[in-house]
């Protein structure tokens, strides 16, 4: 991973750059205008509207309202409220799923709330929807991995998603387990910085470790889609397995939304809205360092 990527990422948590930033003339606005392509917006609307113009583009989409690392359990219960008032919105919306971070909904300081949370999203989405449980840091595998199969073990593996890192040493191992538990996979590259002994080196390591996983979910039948914007590692597993789901992020390289659907690739687009979208812009700077 080049340096200036690592510093990025280290950047993208900051709360302190942050606040510099918006506090400085025009500040806000200009980092704003930066950002607006990757974000739906600010509200709920906002995100509803942008999946609303993906549908009628034939393009599927996953919500997620932002936020993270969660240390208040009343916290916890608004965020649990806001998705669900957002589960009885995808009715407005074709094939729109949700998508969250469990640290969102207190897994920090409430492991079993938080898995009583996400079931009781869950339950709440109209049938044929998931909600996609993303990844976050090493120091949380265990914990969202325990939550989601918890989750699952409730009769609802075919209303869950997770997201699993190939670069992980780890994931080989959870994949089978969210395989056998019936949970859609979600398949990416991993881009949290870890150390060696928790993770492949970006780059061709993390290339083929992707192409086995890949090659492992399909061989089983394991519902799952390719999140990547990689065009050579997205194609060459298309030329290979078929066309099989493809997911891509909010305004990057967003004419090749157009391409896939246009050659009958089933595709869904990640949509963050919310007021902290600051740092998730930050995190696509970083992540498109050496990308």
């Amino acid at each position: 991973m080049s340096v200036d990527r690592a510093i990025l990422f280290r950047l993208a948590t900051s709360t302190s750059l942050e606040r510099v930033v918006k506090a400085l003339p025009r500040g806000r606005d200009t980092a704003w205008r930066a950002a607006a392509p990757y974000v739906a917006g600010i509200n709920t609307d906002d995100a509803i509207r942008a999946a609303r113009e993906l549908s009628d583009r034939k393009v599927a989409s996953s919500i997620d309202q932002f936020g993270e690392l969660v240390d208040d359990p009343a916290v916890a219960q608004r965020v649990t409220d806001d998705y669900l008032r957002l589960a009885d919105r995808l009715t407005d919306a074709d094939d729109a799923w949700l998508a969250i971070d469990l640290s969102h909904l207190g897994l920090d300081i409430d492991p079993r709330g938080c898995a009583d949370r996400i079931a009781e999203i869950a339950r709440a989405l109209p049938d044929g929807r998931r909600i996609q449980v993303g990844a976050e840091d090493y120091s949380r595998s265990d914990a969202v991995l325990a939550c989601v199969l918890d989750a699952a073990d409730r009769g609802l593996g075919d209303r869950l998603g997770a997201t699993v890192q190939a670069n992980l040493h780890r994931t080989p191992g959870d994949v089978e387990r969210l395989q056998h538990a019936g949970v859609h996979i979600r398949l990416v590259k991993g881009a949290y910085v870890e150390p060696p002994d928790r993770a492949l080196p970006f780059g061709e390591p993390t290339d083929i470790a992707y192409l086995r996983l890949a090659h492992q979910l399909a061989a089983t039948n394991t519902p799952f889609a390719l999140a990547t914007h990689d065009g050579v590692l997205r194609e060459a597993l298309l030329a290979s397995l078929g066309p099989v789901p493809i997911e891509q992020l909010l305004g990057v390289r967003p004419e090749v939304i157009d391409d896939l659907t246009a050659r009958g690739i089933p595709t869904r687009v990640y949509i963050p809205f919310g007021d902290d979208w600051f740092r998730y812009w930050m995190r696509r700077l970083a992540e498109s360092r050496g990308a």
